[in-house]
């Protein structure tokens, strides 16, 4: 090769060095070479080809491996083996506290946007090797159906943005595997979640939170089942609450803690008890593993305070309590948690008349009773406050004899009497018989009205039932008896015709007191129609031929009058007298009572 033709192919070989950065030059031993070689032996062509050929191959889009070479306010610049180096916005290597953490000397994987630039520099960037990196683990991640962990970003529509390192969508329906009503309570929590959708070019990416959620439960419940049996006491954590009790996740399968079996003691809800999320020890106290049910009990942890409440309240003894409920038929009484006494509304007071017990008690009110009967097998005791008090009624025959006058106000009218208020608390019956010795009454209320005030007899007294009869009539001498003890069977008495009837004529002979003249007495021979011989209204003279004063039936003959009195003395002597009656008695104590207070009045 002549020195002309070496000369221009250094001189072309140094053009094509020109302008290139240092990194692109060929080193310093190349640069010898080219210097020192024989001239007449290098093949500049062949040397070129060597040197550019050593280079790296790269496409725009790789992700690349680097190392930092410098680090400026501005810029970090990475070499990557290329025939140049590449610079990068130094903002890309900010961290989440906006502090940069990059140093000469450190590897990074770096994205190449473009060869190069018009400075002669390759453009890199670390944020989007970063999203490349991100994007092929989230593809790995959904080809393997593994998890992946993500913090909440915000709600949005649907569900839920989530920072996997890129934005991803978990929709409201993969959140939990029971609903959740609040979204915007989860921002900022972080989740383990599964990939079930990933479109890189679209930039779309579905998340599924239940998915690792329900593969977590059914492994956990697997674990549970193993070592669950009844009698044995678990941990669970309060899952949800309803009117009637508590469901308890005993990991992964749930139990059901009823109102019933929280306490011994009264709970009106469950809430008062347990709350969402709270721990809690349980007894299995049942388990149908064929159904996977499980029934927990969590006053069965400690003992039965039932067991021995026969010790602590025996009957007849004195007890105190607060008023937990009360009801139209009584008062419950809580003696301690778990055990109760019900106050029967009979058992509230020995004379007050009640129509609810709040009248007598008030809720959360302290009062002192007395145990009446105890069945700790059906769990129920039954107390009275009334009991701790004097009954009224063991002082009634001390205080009240029978045939003695009371006065008492009317308080309540029913079909069959009237109850007199003879004292505060203290009732007497005055029975429809007892109202009048002649008229025949319906109804207390032809006699009595409400609030009326009236004197009367007691009849009879009966402590133990709290009964106490009384009379109105018996203020009065039986006119029947009066009768009796002023005639005979033969006397002639006046009457006048009140009715005919066809058997027969009725006579009024006083106030009240009636006698029959049966059509067979009307007359000698026979006769077929009575008002043929009487009419009504007629006052006539009859004989009696008969008389029961107990049944109230006098028997008259106007045939008699005419006869002999053969007959009648046969009557008479089959009669017997008429005996002392309370009406005797009680005319008799009106009459010491009438002559004492004219005497009181004399003097």
């Amino acid at each position: 090769m002549d020195a002309n033709n070496l000369k221009k192919k250094q001189e072309t070989a140094e053009s094509l060095m020109l302008g290139r950065p240092e990194a692109e030059k060929p080193s310093g031993l190349v640069q010898q070479r080219i210097q020192f070689e024989d001239p007449s032996s290098v093949d500049y062509a062949q040397m070129l080809d060597s040197y550019y050929g050593g280079f790296k191959k790269f496409s725009e889009g790789d992700v690349i491996r680097g190392r930092v070479v410098n680090v400026s306010e501005s810029k970090v610049t990475v070499d990557i083996g290329f025939k140049s180096e590449g610079v990068i916005p130094i903002e890309e290597f900010a961290g989440e506290n906006g502090k940069i953490d990059v140093r000469p000397g450190q590897d990074v994987d770096v994205y190449l946007e473009q060869t190069e630039d018009q400075n002669g520099y390759i453009a890199l960037s670390r944020e989007k090797a970063e999203r490349m990196k991100i994007w092929d683990e989230i593809e790995k991640a959904y080809r393997d159906n593994s998890v992946i962990v993500g913090r909440v970003i915000e709600r949005i529509k649907g569900g839920l943005a989530v920072d996997i390192g890129v934005r991803a969508f978990l929709p409201g329906s993969q959140i939990d595997v029971r609903p959740v009503r609040n979204l915007d309570a989860l921002r900022g929590e972080e989740f383990r979640m599964k990939v079930i959708k990933v479109n890189r070019r679209r930039g779309n990416i579905v998340l599924s939170r239940k998915a690792v959620l329900e593969l977590e439960l059914e492994q956990e419940k697997k674990r549970t089942l193993e070592t669950l049996e009844e009698g044995c006491v678990v941990d669970g954590v309060v899952k949800n609450i309803t009117e009637y009790g508590a469901f308890i996740d005993l990991g992964g399968i749930d139990g059901l803690l009823h109102i019933t079996d929280m306490s011994y003691g009264r709970v009106k809800h469950p809430s008062e008890r347990l709350s969402i999320g709270e721990r809690v020890k349980v007894k299995v106290i049942k388990f149908d593993r064929a159904e996977n049910r499980v029934s927990l009990g969590l006053k069965q942890m400690n003992a039965d305070p039932w067991e021995t409440a026969a010790e602590r309240y025996p009957k007849n003894s004195r007890v105190s309590g607060k008023v937990v409920n009360i009801t139209e038929y009584g008062a419950f009484i809580e003696l301690e948690p778990g055990v109760e006494g019900l106050i029967h509304i009979s058992e509230m007071t020995w004379n007050k008349r009640i129509k609810h017990p709040s009248k007598i008690l008030n809720e959360g009110e302290l009062v002192e009773a007395q145990v009446l009967e105890i069945d700790t097998e059906n769990r129920r005791i039954s107390l009275g406050i009334k009991q701790t008090e004097p009954n009224p009624w063991h002082q009634i025959l001390e205080k009240y004899t029978i045939g003695s006058i009371v006065t008492g106000k009317v308080r309540n009218l029913t079909e069959f009497g009237a109850f007199v208020e003879i004292e505060d608390g203290i009732d007497g019956l005055v029975h429809v018989s007892d109202m009048s010795w002649t008229k025949r009454i319906k109804h207390p209320s032809e006699v009595l009205k409400k609030g009326d005030t009236v004197n009367a007899v007691i009849l009879s007294i009966d402590s133990d039932n709290q009964k106490i009869s009384l009379g109105i009539k018996q203020l009065e001498p039986d006119r029947w008896e009066d009768f009796a003890s002023r005639h005979q069977i033969g006397d002639v008495v006046r009457g006048q015709v009140v009715r005919i009837t066809n058997f027969g004529a009725f006579v009024q002979l006083a106030d009240g007191i009636e006698g029959l003249c049966h059509v067979s007495e009307l007359d000698e021979h026979h006769v077929e129609k009575p008002e043929e011989i009487l009419r009504a209204g007629q006052e006539i003279d009859m004989r009696i031929i008969k008389m029961n004063i107990s049944e109230k039936k006098i028997g008259l003959s106007l045939k008699a009058m005419k006869e002999d009195d053969t007959r009648i003395i046969r009557a008479m002597a089959e009669s017997e007298p008429a005996p002392v009656t309370m009406g005797d008695r009680v005319g008799d104590q009106l009459k010491d009572l009438l002559s004492g207070q004219r005497r009181s009045g004399d003097n």
